[in-house]
C-alpha cells in the first residue's frame, strides 16, 4: 500500500491516479451513499476539486483504497469558497444546514477543510485499520506541510469514539447533523500538538 498526496502539480508524475481517485468517489458517494454529486465519465467531482485543493490517495497498484480532498480555508472560486463555509452562508442550503456551526466559518491560513473523506466499500475488514491509519497519517502530514495547524470537517458523529485510537485531538464544533440514515458533526481537529 502506498499513500500519496495529489496536486495540479503533480498530477503529471501519477499516471491514471487521480481519475482513479474521483471514479472511487463516485462509488463510495453516488453508488454507496446514494448521494446526488455531479459525474462525468465515472467520475465524481464537484466545485471544490480546484488547483487549490490536494487530494491524498491510499492506493494499492492502481486501485484506490481511501481518499480525501484537504481545502484552504482561503479558497476562492467564482462565488464559492470551501464547503462548510459555503453551506454556513447558505450557498448550499438544498443539501447541507446553514447551522452547521456555532461560530463563524473561518478564513484563515492555517485553517485547511478535509472533506470527501471515503474507505473504498471493498476494502476488506482485516485491513480497514490499517487504511484508515495510514489515510489519518497522511492527511496529518499533507496538511502540516501546506501549513494547517487545524483541520475542519464534517464526519461522522461516532469520532469520540475512535478520536483516540487515532490519536487525533477531535472538539466538535456544530450540532449533530442528520442526512437520512447517518449523524455527522463539524469537528475541529487541532494539528498544533503535532509541530515537534
Amino acid at each position: 500500500m502506498q499513500t500519496t498526496t495529489l496536486s495540479f502539480s503533480n498530477l503529471h508524475q501519477h499516471g491514471e491516479l487521480f481519475a482513479n481517485l474521483l471514479r472511487a468517489r463516485k462509488q463510495s458517494f453516488i453508488v454507496q451513499n446514494r448521494w446526488p454529486l455531479p459525474e462525468d465519465e465515472g467520475m465524481e467531482f464537484d466545485q471544490y476539486d480546484t488547483p487549490q485543493s490536494r487530494w491524498v490517495a491510499i492506493h494499492d497498484r492502481g486501485d484506490i483504497l481511501a481518499g480525501i480532498r484537504l481545502t484552504p480555508t482561503t479558497a476562492k472560486c467564482g462565488i464559492y469558497s470551501y464547503m462548510i463555509r459555503d453551506a454556513q452562508i447558505g450557498l448550499l442550503k438544498d443539501t447541507i444546514p446553514q447551522d452547521l456551526l456555532y461560530e463563524e466559518a473561518p478564513v484563515e491560513a492555517h485553517v485547511w477543510e478535509s472533506s470527501r473523506v471515503f474507505v473504498n466499500h471493498s476494502v476488506p475488514m482485516a485491513i480497514r485499520r490499517k487504511v484508515h491509519g495510514m489515510l489519518i497519517g497522511e492527511m496529518t502530514r499533507s496538511a502540516r506541510e501546506l501549513g494547517a495547524t487545524r483541520l475542519i470537517g464534517i464526519i461522522s458523529a461516532t469520532w469520540p469514539r475512535w478520536a483516540k485510537r487515532c490519536n487525533l485531538d477531535i472538539t466538535g464544533i456544530g450540532r449533530p447533523l442528520e442526512f437520512e440514515d447517518s449523524v455527522s458533526q463539524c469537528v475541529s481537529i487541532n494539528l498544533a500538538q503535532k509541530l515537534h
